[in-house]
Order: structure tokens, then sequence, then C-alpha cells
């Protein structure tokens, strides 16, 4: 008899054991969605882009951007300036509620901005005005004078209230101090745990989501550096979901696309890749070398060849949807201009044959080694240039490094991308003007002024107007060219439906996907 109790014991104990493994490898019924870089948790601090798909998860902010990138209510039904615009006042939505249960009412907005600007978190930088001492709140004070209404009055008129608001999340009282370990808000999905060694971080559905709850009940979202790893596991399963994996090539897409338990979706995207001349770096102080390398370039040849479709052409910084657009003066791919152009600005063929080149040492062409898409595309750009008789050296650099070479202006050439940023034409500010994004060296009083009142007027249609003359004396003075859009591309299993991404490539499609046998 105790034999048996043994044997049975043993039994059971193996059938758990079992049992744990086949939960450890199947996950059951969760949604697994794959992330390439680590987020950071507190709606306070996390700034990179890991960090916003995760807030859109989880929280709600007071506005946001629609497809044309305007701003419009979220959390607020509405909002209005007053006739001197000093103030704002913010209507909220009847019905939300947080993930404790907790209704939201504007003690909940006025706690979290009261916390948000009496911290060093570094959103709270974007509300002040000045540095150090002489630094100032914009924001004077925050008013709730009933549930539903939210007062904030301003210092003095300010028209980037609304970009900034989009950034923060709005917190019920007393939980700043928790938001890294234990998340709490109003969006979609509340937060259950993480495993920060495993870079797990596991979500249930906000069943009283104001919006209408996700069909998608237990969310799991894996931070999965590797590409091949990434692959390997939407092959087999374990991931249902990859959006817009930064390192991926063109070809990965495609192979995955040939898999038949996968599905690849291609949507227009908004964020810009871009090539940064420092324009107080000889020769590329001369706008005619400047335009002369970008003509220089088959875009569209890159585009189509390389990045294999994945991509649109770029006319500006801004992207095509948003309501500031305009194209300014395309800049066509001409090598024969191109070469016309360095003969006039004093930098001829020595044997008019294309033989010998131009400038006697090369131009240094600072990229991130990290990036394999940089990398592939420097290498074609630099081929495109020497074709027009100006040598390139390519230099590999860290991304710190890379970074505060570009701020103190000891580069000639550099590539990047502009994620989210570009969204708001304010950007044409931050990059043309005497700010800490201006890298290009670029200065230009008139753009400086144009942009002055493009950034304060409250009249859309004047602030239209002159955005696009900025756009045309930056696409004629040519201190950045615009490569491409890259597109959002979204890896699914062929069971998720309803994946419609927009152009900013935000996790908030996840709410609204539909799953097969779920």
């Amino acid at each position: 008899m105790k034999r048996s109790s043994r044997f049975v014991l043993t039994v059971i104990t193996l059938l758990f054991v079992v049992s744990g493994l086949l939960s450890c490898s199947r996950r059951g019924s969760e949604f697994v969605v794959a992330l390439d870089t680590a987020p950071t948790l507190d709606p306070f601090r996390g700034s990179n882009a890991a960090s916003y798909r995760m807030q859109q998860l989880m929280f709600n902010t007071l506005v946001k951007k629609n497809e044309r990138f305007e701003y419009v209510g979220e959390l607020a039904s509405n909002f209005q300036p007053s006739a001197d615009n000093l103030s704002y006042t913010f209507t909220l939505h009847d019905n939300v509620k947080f993930h404790d249960g907790r209704p939201l009412t504007s003690s909940d907005v006025k706690y979290t901005f009261d916390t948000l600007l009496a911290s060093d978190a570094s959103k709270a930088g974007s509300f002040m005005k000045g540095t150090g001492e002489s630094k100032q709140k914009r924001i004077q004070s925050i008013e709730a004078p009933d549930p539903r209404t939210v007062v904030m009055r301003l210092s003095e008129p300010w028209t980037e209230l609304l970009a900034n608001l989009v950034a923060v999340p709005i917190i019920p009282p007393d939980s700043s101090a928790n938001q890294e370990n234990a998340p709490m808000g109003s969006g979609p999905f509340r937060f259950v745990r993480k495993d920060e060694s495993q870079q797990v971080y596991d979500l249930e559905a906000h069943e009283n989501y104001w919006e209408g709850a996700p069909q998608i009940k237990r969310l799991r979202v894996r931070v999965i550096l590797d590409a091949n790893t990434l692959q390997a596991e939407l092959r087999s399963g374990r991931v249902d979901l990859a959006p817009n994996v930064t390192n991926f090539t063109p070809d990965a897409y495609n192979s995955l696309k040939a898999d038949a338990n996968l599905q690849v979706k291609q949507f227009p995207g908004a964020n810009v890749a871009y090539l940064s001349f420092n324009t107080k770096a000889e020769p590329l102080s001369d706008a005619r070398v400047r335009r002369a390398i970008a003509m220089a370039i088959d875009r569209e040849g890159i585009v189509r060849d390389l990045l294999l479709g994945q991509a649109q052409i770029a006319h500006s910084i801004l992207p095509e949807t948003s309501w500031a657009y305009t194209p300014g003066d395309k800049i066509a791919y001409d090598p024969q201009a191109a070469r016309r152009l360095l003969d006039e600005a004093g930098f001829r063929d020595p044997d008019g044959n294309g033989n010998q080149m131009r400038f006697p040492r090369p131009l240094v062409f600072k990229i991130l080694g990290s990036s394999v898409a940089i990398s592939r595309y420097a290498s074609v750009i630099q081929n495109a240039i020497k074709e027009i008789g100006v040598p390139v050296e390519i230099e590999t650099m860290e991304l710190q490094a890379l970074l505060e070479a570009q701020s103190r202006g000891q580069y000639q050439l550099s590539a990047g991308s502009w994620v989210g940023g570009n969204q708001d034409p304010i950007f044409l500010r931050d990059l043309f003007t005497p700010t800490r994004f201006n890298r290009t060296q670029y200065s230009n009083p008139d753009i400086e002024r144009i942009l002055a009142e493009a950034t304060t007027t409250t009249d859309r249609e004047r602030a239209r107007a002159l955005y696009a003359e900025a756009q045309s004396i930056v696409t004629r003075d040519m201190p950045m060219l615009p490569l491409w859009y890259p597109a959002n591309m979204i890896i699914a299993r062929k069971s998720v439906g309803n994946i419609e991404v927009d152009p900013s490539g935000d996790w908030r499609f996840i709410r609204k996907l539909t799953l097969e046998n779920n």
C-alpha cells in the first residue's frame, strides 16, 4: 500500500513537472507581441519608442494625434483655448475607469500634472521655459472646478501645449511612485507582472475599458533583441505579432512572408530616414555641393532594389499625411546636373572623364555601426557620390559617440532617422534654427523668422503657408536630405485579423485585433 502511494505521488509529481514545462513552452492562451528594445514603464520617464508603445497599451492621455497628426481629444471629449490663449479648458469623457475600478475625474488630471511638474522626470522639462535659475513653469496652475472639467492656465500663450500633452499619460492619485513596478492607468490593458531577467511583461484586458474591451484577454510583451532569434520565435508560433522590427532586413520580411503560418502586412509610415550635412564643414559649406550630392543619390532605385519597396521616397522631413506638408522643390536623381553644380562651385573634374576625384581628401561619412539597415544603404550612397567625383570614407561609431560628434559638428556626412518628432511641423524649428537638435549647424535668418512666426501663430492657414515656405527654403539650401519614409511592417500569425496601422506606427491598433479560435 505504501509502495502504491509512493508510485501515485511520483506520477502526480511528474505530471506537475510536465505540465509546468508545457505551460512554459506553449503559453496557453497568451497572445505574444515582440519588442526589439527594452521599455521603461514609468510614463513620466519612458521616452524611447518602446516605452511609448507600452504606454499606449496601458494608459490614455488627454489628447492624441489623428491620422493627419492634428491634435484631437482622447480622454478629453473636447478642449477649447480661451480668447487670449492663456488657458485651455478640457471636458473629460464619462465612464472612464482606471484599472483598479476608480472612475477618472478632473482631480486625477490635476494630480498627474502637479506631480509631473514637481518632479525631475524628463518629460517635465518640456513644460518649462528657460534653464537653471531662470527656469519657469509654462503651466501656471491646473484647476478642477467640477469632476469633468480641467482648466490649465498658462504663464503666456504657448502653441506647443497640446504637443506636449500627448506624451503624458493620466494616472490616479498616489500612484506615481509605483508606476515603474506596478503601472496603473486607464488604457485597454492592465499590468499584471514583469520579469526583467527574462524581459517579459504580462498584461490583461481591461474589461471595463471605456472604448470597449479588447478581444485579446492575456497579452505578453517579450523583448527580443536578436533578429535571428525573433525570426525563429515567429516561425515556431511562440510569437504572434512583431510590429516594425528595426533590425530586420527587407529580405527577412520577404522570407517570413513565404511562411504558410505567417502574414506580413505593409502600411505607409511617417518616420523619416535622412542624410545630414554639416553645413559649417568645407566643402559642404557650399549649398551647391550639398545639392549635387543629393542629386547623385538614386533614392528611387534604393527603395526599389535595396529596400524592396518597403519605403516611400521623402521630399520633406514632415510626413505626407501631415496637415503642414508640402514637397517644396523635389530633388530628382540627376548625376549629370550634379556634376555641373560641382563645376560651378569650383570643384572641377581634373580630367573631364570622371576618373579622378574632385577633392584631395574624402568626405567622412559617420554612421551608427550597430544599424544593419544604415550600413547597407550607406555603402550604396557612398558609391553613388563617388560616381560624381566626390570621395567618401565611411566611419562606424557607437550611438553615444555619434550623437556627441553630431552635436559638436565633428562630422561631414551622417545618416539616421527621426521617429515621431517629425510628426509635428514645430520640429522644423528644432532642426533648422539654433537648438540642440540642429546637428547640421545650419543657420538662415529667413528660416528663423519664418519658423518663429509659424510656431507661435494660432492662425492655422497662416501657419500652413509659413511651413510651406520654410520647407521650400530647406530644400533649396539642403542642410538635410530626406531619403524615404520606411513603411510600417507588421508580421503576425495568420489567425490574427483586423490589422490596421496608422502612419505613426503606434500600438493602439492592438486593442482592435481579432483572433480566430481565441
